[in-house]
This record gives C-alpha cells, structure tokens and sequence, in this order.
C-alpha cells in the first residue's frame, strides 16, 4: 500500500493548479480531496477515481477494475483505476476527475437527505 512521493507529485501536477486538491495519507494510501469532497485515492502508485452506477461502465469498457485494498479478489465498487491514458493525458484526466467530483458530490447530497438513525 505504498505511494511514491514522485507518483503522487504527478498526479497532483496533471490534476490541477496547486492547491486545488488537497491530499491526506489513510491506511498507507493517499486520499485526495477537492471542495472537501473525497473523490479519488492512491494505494500502490495506482490511481483511483469515485464512480457510481452512471460512471462506472465508461470505467469497465477502458479495462480498469475496481480497489482491491487486501489484494483478495473482492473489489470495491465505488473506486476504479484511471487508464494509464488516461492518467498520462491532462486535459482527459481533469475531465474525468470532474466527473468523480460530481459523483462525490452526488453521495455526499444523497447522504445528507436520509433520515437520521439516531436512537431516541
């Protein structure tokens, strides 16, 4: 669960202008955050986008596959690796980072509007 300073310096590099997206280390990976949203991570120099029922098809057609974190075979539905492409193309990974922030935003409205559980 390793991530090299120099991978994650290009991923922030290609991502946007400095400041942009903030990044916190969690579980040995590297979570990155825009507008306070959680919408991508780092785990092994692999990046990966948030993606949702709408996005995750554009992900599986390019051949990415989902987070495997315990490298189990039961990978996460929620976060897809970006195409080597994909990554390596700016323009194209900003765009598709602005549709995993969209899709952050999306589960972060749609959490605020459950009704809360809290015992009386």
């Amino acid at each position: 669960m390793a991530v090299s300073r120099d991978f994650l310096q290009f991923v922030l590099d290609q991502l946007a202008p400095p400041g942009a997206i903030e990044h916190r280390r969690m579980f040995g990976g590297i979570g990155l955050y825009a507008e306070s949203q959680f919408f991508a991570l780092i785990d092994d120099d692999t990046l990966f986008f948030k993606v949702n029922d709408r996005t995750r098809p554009e992900y599986q057609r390019a051949g990415s596959v989902g987070f495997d974190p315990y490298k189990d075979g039961r990978a996460s539905f929620n976060y897809f690796t970006v195409p080597a492409e994909v990554l390596e193309d700016r323009d194209s990974l900003r765009s598709w980072a602005a549709g995993a922030l969209e899709v952050a935003r999306e589960a972060a409205r749609a959490k605020a509007a459950r009704p809360s559980r809290r015992r009386p």
